[in-house]
């Protein structure tokens, strides 16, 4: 792949992202910010009365334009940097079209980079936390990805070595199980955070959690569809039909 092809799938994937994240945008404001109003009056209401922080930035300009600010452009990073992903992967992980390979890319990104870490540090409204440990807890977050990822990619890596010998079905499920042993060790053996109020509501926290959920799988969905589609018509062009070629003929002479 030539750096011409790579600079168009750099620039498709940016604006794929960009597209994902109006989306991802949407669930966030619908699903994910009364949630966020709801922590926020479970933390004004059980402040102490001698304690009051100026607010440098209003709810109304956060829940609006810093929310559009921050999704669209983490959309379009992340848009950026899956695009480059892609770039290595295509034709390296299967016989699959652009468009399929996309949507493994999306599938398998969203599970490595959100997912499994979630399930281990799940993402917390505003009122759960001590602000004491926020640097421990992003390290641990941050560990957990980078971790996450770098055992996605050796299985992957596994999967293709085994499969000359096992064949694609048992290669992949030796990989995944692999992937599964070691995760479900980290897990283990990694510090378990829990600082969540013992009087702080149950279903706040629970609906926070599955919109912080979702907004990623909008996210990685969305930049799947729209990046796969974009791919497909620079990798595969439709070849001009008869009808087409002779409207061209017509208008050169």
């Amino acid at each position: 792949m030539n750096s011409a092809m790579v600079r168009n799938l750099l620039v498709r994937g940016m604006l794929a992202g960009l597209g994902a994240g109006v989306l991802a945008l949407v669930a966030a404001y619908f699903l994910g910010e009364p949630s966020v109003d709801r922590a926020i009056g479970f933390e004004g209401a059980h402040a102490p009365a001698h304690e009051h922080e100026v607010e440098l930035v209003s709810r109304g300009v956060q829940s609006t334009a810093g929310l559009a600010t921050g999704v669209l452009v983490y959309g379009i990073a992340f848009g950026g940097i899956a695009a480059l992903a892609y770039c290595v992967a295509l034709g390296r992980v299967g016989r699959f079209t652009p468009r399929a390979t996309a949507l493994l890319l999306s599938g398998c990104a969203l599970l490595a980079v959100y997912v499994v870490p979630f399930l281990k540090y799940p993402a917390n409204p505003p009122a759960v936390g001590n602000g004491d440990t926020i640097g421990k807890r992003t390290t641990l977050y941050f560990l957990m990805m980078l971790l996450s990822v770098l055992l996605a990619v050796g299985a992957t890596i596994l999967g293709k070595r085994l499969a000359p010998r096992l064949g694609t079905w048992y290669a992949t499920v030796a990989a995944v199980a692999a992937f599964a042993v070691v995760i479900g060790l980290a897990y283990a053996f990694l510090p378990v955070v829990n600082e969540v109020p013992g009087d702080f509501p149950a279903t706040v926290l629970w609906r926070f959690r599955l919109s912080a959920l979702a907004m990623q799988v909008v996210l990685w969905g969305g930049f799947g569809l729209l990046f796969g589609e974009l791919a497909e018509r620079l990798l595969n062009p439709k070849p001009a039909t008869a009808d087409e070629g002779r409207t061209v003929a017509t208008a050169t002479h």
